[in-house]
């Protein structure tokens, strides 16, 4: 017999807590559930998630979001990828693209193709054979046109970087225009039944709030699922020693570049997210290699244009909720985990929670076996990411300050070390249904930090080497010749999307 949800209570807004209101709205339309967002007017958004990847475009899909809509209202440029900066070493840099590399063939995966093709004599970049990284060095960009038979257009993929803040506003009059339901007020108490089970929040205006589910968007607190349900916190600071980041926003001093930069310094690394009408920029730093001034003085010596905003320190913690969902609440956001933003997966994270949680939707029976299936997917997302970021400190060859000499021996999760050693041995990556990161992206790091295999896979010398190598070759002027064709990054956007006005 149905026993379905008849509410959930979004605690917090921001960016993760309107992402929710907005996909849940968009998937519970017609089942009658009421959605309700508790917002306070005294917490402040930390809006630092400005840069993304594809699954962005997913998300506004699914809510039936207007890409150009939203692009405009959010101040948003186009990201094609990342650039990585003195990561191997000072003066060394390398691209990790979205969208394709390359062409499989005949059932092999590309890269084993490149890699015989280098060990032939026949050298390129594999950057040369990504769309992406060619329309990013060459600042174009133009949309992916839809069932597009071109190889070369069929290869590329973006993402967007976008203000935080305006994301929040666009985000919460979207979902309100759905139906949602905005109280503004603080939440003053949690109120919790002898099961652990959230019965109510007592609120500041001096209203009681009853749900049957409710959605913890309170940031790093953890309103509800640290304080009133005490699910602990799985730190992760002994992979990922760097706790601390300063933000600041400066004026454009150029067109917006179509991709996020990430340069290593000192103590860890700054990023560089080029919006229409500011700059973001932040020092991702180990506060037990440097200190606050320096990483302020470091980061104002490292940025372009006048500043907006005085600089902010936030602290953080790598981990994660040790249950993401637990009874009848959903950590989202902060309050669910934290891995500092060098591959821009925060929201990534946001959408992969609530996806899940669609998928593993509860009702009032709040089955256990269904929360424990959950926890483990979300657990696996978590780590995947955690893997993934690890593997750009722990290969570097910089050894010209403390930091980058602790994590040329930082201590490697088995599940990362067994990839890094099957894929020195001949190049293989396993790759699970369900993983975001292709092992286009893990090649892209892995050669962009000189992690080369000792071999390519064996039955690629059933291929002819000149003609694999004539395929590789027409295929770079293929992807060249079809960018050059791109109107530039600026012009598309001044032609197509151009923000409206931001206040």
């Amino acid at each position: 017999m149905q026993n379905n949800l008849n509410s959930i209570c979004i605690v917090g807004g921001g960016t993760a807590g309107w992402m929710a209101a907005s996909l849940l709205s968009s998937s519970l339309q017609g089942t009658g559930i009421k959605i309700t967002v508790v917002e306070s007017p005294d917490i402040a958004i930390i809006g630092v998630g400005e840069s993304t990847v594809p699954s962005i475009l997913e998300f506004l899909r699914v809510c039936r979001i207007n890409l150009k809509e939203f692009v405009q209202a959010t101040s948003a440029s186009f990201k094609l990828g990342i650039r990585f900066e003195d990561w191997l070493k000072p003066g060394e840099h390398y691209f990790h693209p979205f969208g394709r590399v390359g062409q499989d063939l005949h059932g092999f995966e590309f890269y084993q193709a490149w890699l015989k093709t280098c060990a032939d004599g026949h050298v390129s970049r594999w950057v040369d054979h990504s769309p992406c990284a060619i329309m990013a060095e060459n600042h174009r960009f133009m949309l992916r046109p839809p069932q597009e038979q071109n190889w070369v257009l069929r290869n590329t993929g973006h993402a967007l970087h976008f203000d935080a803040v305006l994301v929040a506003r666009y985000l919460r009059e979207f979902s309100l225009a759905r139906g949602v339901e905005r109280i503004e007020a603080t939440v003053d108490n949690v109120i919790v039944d002898e099961r652990q089970f959230i019965s109510a929040l007592e609120l500041n205006n001096g209203t009681t709030i009853t749900n049957d589910f409710f959605v913890d968007c309170t940031g790093f607190k953890g309103l509800l699922i640290a304080e009133a349900l005490n699910v602990g916190y799985e730190d992760w600071t002994h992979y990922l020693p760097c706790n601390r980041a300063i933000a600041v926003q400066t004026t454009n001093t150029g067109e917006p570049s179509p991709f996020t930069t990430a340069t290593a310094r000192e103590a860890g690394w700054t990023w560089k997210i080029p919006l229409q009408h500011r700059t973001g920029n932040g020092y991702v730093f180990s506060g037990e290699h440097c200190s606050d001034e320096k990483a302020i003085d470091t980061l104002l010596k490292a940025v372009d244009g006048e500043l907006l905003i005085e600089p902010r320190v936030i602290p953080f913690t790598t981990g994660r909720r040790k249950k993401v969902w637990h009874n009848n609440c959903l950590s989202v956001g902060l309050a669910s985990g934290f891995l500092e933003p060098l591959e821009s997966t925060a929201i990534h994270l946001v959408y992969k929670v609530l996806l899940r949680f669609i998928s593993h939707f509860p009702d009032k029976d709040f089955d256990l076996r269904v929360e424990q299936a959950f926890n483990q997917k979300i657990n696996l997302d978590y780590q995947e990411v955690r893997d993934f970021i690890i593997l750009h400190y722990c290969t570097t060859n910089r050894d010209d300050t403390e930091f980058w000499r602790w994590c040329q021996n930082m201590p490697i999760p088995d599940s990362l070390n067994e990839k890094i050693h099957l894929f020195r041995e001949r190049g293989e990556l396993e790759h699970s249904y369900g993983q975001f990161f292709s092992q286009d992206s893990w090649c892209s790091i892995l050669e962009g930090m000189n992690v080369r295999p000792k071999k390519y896979h064996p039955l690629m010398d059933g291929f002819d080497s000149q003609g694999l190598a004539k395929t590789l070759r027409e295929n770079v002027q293929d992807i060249y010749s079809t960018v050059m064709q791109m109107p530039k990054h600026g012009d598309f956007i001044r032609q197509h999307c151009a923000a409206k006005k931001v206040l």
